[in-house]
């Protein structure tokens, strides 16, 4: 009996799972060397280790050629939406567990359904509009515990995970459109110029740590802290990093290449279960009720879009 042949959906959600735990991989490292390092030292040694690889990846889909696309625009925007999520995301994961943090982001598979009607024409019915809706009620009550003050308050810091959704969301959609004529490599590729561009810049401007003061906030010091040269040890976790740079940014945009945002988005979701894994077994973080019932709503809100994106297809 012959197996039935993988479909391109298949391949796209198997690209976004491996993401995903790639991800947590990341964020856990990152968050483990920001007591030491600035967030754009971290991401620049990252990125320059993953370009080296993804230029491999590129060579073997049909090379340097492929880095010359139209649309330049919209390559552009995308890349500085996906360098903002990151900093955004990052400032926040020094400031709260790690897993709270994961928790607010998910609002990113909705906010990519909703960005995928005006951008990629895709239909979304009022069904599914409810359920987006329904999972943005779940973000309020995940942000209540942090923004009413108390031990457990980290005070506006919560809402960066929001504006890493927002910039990751834009985009995710952008690579579904731009990945209709852009190879996977390709687009990896110009995400990591753009990092270094960016992470570069904040050497030239803030790398003697001149700008951090003594009031100054964690995810203040983790942006503008001074940069140092890596103890020997961290030289293998930035190593690390790049790897996993390079793989997240290929099997993301491989991801959006392959299958619908609609289809794809809501398996990011398991991004949770790493998040609270690394959490609590790394850092000894769990995160308080009103942030895992939250999160429960999104995710099925989340299984709800994908569930009438699979009845509508």
């Amino acid at each position: 009996m012959t197996m039935p042949p993988i479909t391109t959906s298949q391949l796209g959600i198997f690209c976004m799972i491996t993401g995903m735990f790639c991800i947590s991989l990341n964020d856990m490292f990152v968050k483990a060397l920001s007591g030491d390092y600035p967030l754009h030292q971290i991401v620049f040694a990252r990125t320059v280790i993953g370009l080296l690889i993804t230029l491999v990846l590129l060579r073997l889909e049909g090379g340097f050629a492929l880095l010359r696309t139209g649309q330049s625009g919209l390559h552009l925007l995308r890349a500085l939406l996906v360098v903002f999520a990151n900093s955004a995301f990052y400032a926040a994961i020094v400031a709260m567990p790690l897993a709270t943090a994961n928790a607010l982001y998910f609002v990113a598979p909705l906010l990519v359904t909703l960005l995928s009607i005006p951008v990629l024409g895709e239909p979304v019915g009022p069904r599914r509009m409810m359920a987006v809706v329904v999972g943005f009620a779940g973000v309020l009550l995940m942000l209540w515990p942090q923004l009413r003050g108390g031990t457990d308050s980290v005070g506006w810091v919560a809402v960066l995970p929001l504006l890493a959704a927002a910039g990751y969301a834009g985009m995710s959609v952008l690579t579904r459109k731009l990945g209709r004529a852009t190879r996977a490599s390709a687009l990896a590729i110009k995400l990591q110029l753009a990092f270094i561009v960016v992470s570069s810049g904040f050497y030239l401007v803030a790398g003697d740590g001149r700008f951090v003061t003594p009031d100054s906030n964690d995810s203040m010091r983790f942006l503008l802290r001074a940069w140092v040269w890596p103890q020997f040890q961290d030289l293998w976790v930035m190593l690390a990093l790049g790897v996993l740079s390079a793989v997240v940014g290929y099997t993301m945009s491989q991801a959006y290449r392959l299958a619908s945002a609609a289809v794809v988005a809501p398996f990011e979701y398991i991004l949770l279960v790493f998040a609270l894994f690394w959490g609590w077994t790394v850092f000894g973080e769990w995160p308080v009720i009103e942030v895992l019932i939250g999160a429960a709503i999104i995710i099925a809100a989340g299984i709800y879009i994908f569930w009438r994106e699979n009845r509508r297809v």
